[in-house]
């Protein structure tokens, strides 16, 4: 039982000093969270621009007839 305990301890060391060293993950979820508040920033943008721009059309438009 001791022998299976430390084979398991020495497996868990090795996985957690690769994990350690190991930043690709990590990037790819910066770039991500970035990809994400961009997205968010002109979504946010488009959608009170684009709802005042509508107003201004419709209100010119129905002047017209």
């Amino acid at each position: 039982m001791s022998q299976m305990t430390s084979t398991l301890g020495s497996m868990l060391a090795l996985l957690r000093r690769g994990a350690a060293g190991d930043e690709h993950g990590a990037t790819a979820i910066e770039y991500a969270m970035v990809a994400a508040g961009v997205g968010l920033a002109v979504a946010t943008t488009v959608w009170s621009v684009g709802s005042a721009l509508k107003a201004n059309f419709y209100d010119s438009l129905a002047a017209m007839f």
